[in-house]
């Protein structure tokens, strides 16, 4: 009797450890930004959910994408390494496809967690390796149990392709494809499937039935992101199925397309946060929403009627923080406390080690991240601080940005030896004056920090161009 009661006794010890491993849910959007949101203070496009999971939530007010543009952003995040020392630096695209995948030994946090228990599974945008091309990056070779999505970013510019991935065969959709321009993406001529919608049913689905075991979704959306060829030749990239609420607005169709395709992605996330509750997981699942990126101006829309940078200087391919600081909002009902709002300066790289530290897993001594666990459960004097953070970016000329102690943004660009712009967001959150000369201590100590934060790379090595001033 006594041995029997022993094994029950051990048995919901087991079962109790085992439940303590949270699910972990990532939401990426692409090329959303900061002020795109209601909660971040979008005045015309409504984001009722995911207000509401600010709300519930923790609203980081000082949080960084890894890179201003997507693969190399992407590619901070899986890795936890900064933008100088992740495996992928820039959109190399179809001319050389090799740098723009991950390769063999790259540990990202899918293969962690794997190891640590997870099931795992992309749904979505990979940009990190394409079939025929750059197969040492493909998702099932870094760590995920589960793919369904695009693995080139290109066809990702369609949101109604003719087909997606899933693993590594191909799935036929019903919508017909004009290929058009270099890219050769093309849009749809009779669209009939739009991938996003069919990622929130999968998203949904994957969730259902791993529903009893610990699991990891990275749910990388295409939505906001313009199809780059349809906007090139009809000039709108804006591609949705339906305006929804905006259809009677008096706008041109490329503002009630990209208004709608955020209010669309926005339903997505309350569809997963209800399904969460409806399953009981709400309580053992951290949800994290974010985006790769700052705002994109490709779709012909007006940037003015939606201010998506709101109080920031730059878009997307910027280094000031209009096309960096970008939403992130954590929901765990019960572990992060609902309303709260965090200044705490952090970026993709701190994904890593937060989600190995929940898992009970070894994060890699590699990585440039700090574990957020400590903010988002409320223990704020034990969380770590970055002093520095870095990016830097290789299209038109090679880009450097630091910030130093949350506070000081250093940008150069024209060569190694050129002088740092220095803002001071603390007094400048636009960053429109360069107070280099007045703070030349600080502006030396980040040209410093900029000469080593990089490590060599031969696909990504720098192309400076002389004589340039950084791009603002």
């Amino acid at each position: 009797m006594r041995t029997l009661a022993l094994f029950f006794a051990l048995g919901a010890l087991f079962f109790s450890h085992a439940a303590e491993k949270p699910n972990l849910i990532f939401i990426l959007a692409d090329d959303l930004g900061y002020g795109d949101l209601g909660c971040y203070g979008q005045k015309v496009i409504a984001t009722p959910h995911l207000d509401r999971m600010a709300r519930d939530g923790m609203r980081f007010t000082h949080y960084y994408a890894g890179a201003t543009v997507c693969a190399p952003s992407r590619s901070v995040l899986m890795t936890g390494q900064h933008h100088g020392r992740t495996r992928v630096r820039g959109n190399a695209g179809k001319t050389n496809p090799s740098a723009q995948a991950l390769q063999p030994g790259d540990v990202t946090v899918a293969s962690v967690l794997q190891k640590a228990g997870y099931r795992t599974a992309l749904i979505g945008k990979w940009g990190l390796g394409d079939v025929g091309t750059a197969e040492s990056g493909l998702p099932r070779k870094h760590g995920f149990d589960y793919f369904f999505g695009y693995l080139s970013q290109h066809h990702a510019h369609n949101h109604f392709p003719d087909f997606l991935w899933r693993n590594e065969e191909r799935v036929k959709l019903s919508n017909v494809i004009t290929p058009v321009g270099e890219d050769g993406a093309g849009y749809a001529t009779e669209p009939k499937e739009f991938a996003d919608d069919l990622f929130a049913d999968d998203a949904l689905k994957f969730v259902s039935e791993n529903k009893s075991q610990p699991f990891f979704l990275y749910w990388s959306m295409v939505v906001p992101h313009a199809n780059n060829e349809r906007a090139r030749e009809l000039g709108d990239g804006a591609n949705v199925p339906d305006y929804g609420p905006y259809a009677d607005k008096d706008w041109p169709n490329p503002d009630k397309g990209q208004a709608a395709m955020i209010t669309r992605l926005d339903s997505y996330v309350g569809r997963m946060l209800d399904h969460l509750q409806k399953l009981g997981l709400a309580e053992n699942t951290l949800v994290v929403f974010s985006s790769d990126n700052g705002p994109h101006n490709e779709s012909k829309h007006d940037l003015t009627r939606f201010n998506p940078s709101g109080p920031f200087t730059g878009t997307k391919r910027s280094l000031t923080d209009g096309g960096i600081r970008v939403p992130f909002i954590a929901w765990w009902p019960g572990k992060v406390k609902a309303g709260t709002d965090s200044a705490h300066v952090g970026y993709f790289p701190d994904w890593l080690p937060t989600a190995a530290e929940l898992a009970g897993a070894a994060a890699p001594e590699k990585t440039d991240g700090l574990s957020l666990v400590p903010v988002l459960t409320g223990n704020t004097a034990a969380q770590k601080q970055h002093e520095f953070l870095y990016w830097e970016f290789h299209e038109g000329g090679f880009k450097q940005a630091a910030l130093y102690q949350g506070r000081w943004k250093g940008i150069r660009s024209g060569g190694p030896e050129a002088p740092v712009q220095l803002f001071d967001q603390q007094n400048d959150i636009a960053e429109k004056t360069n107070v280099a000369a007045q703070n030349p201590d600080i502006a030396k100590k980040i040209g410093a920090y900029l000469q080593t934060a990089r490590t060599p790379l031969p696909d990504w090595e720098p192309r400076w161009q002389p004589g340039k001033g950084a791009k603002q």
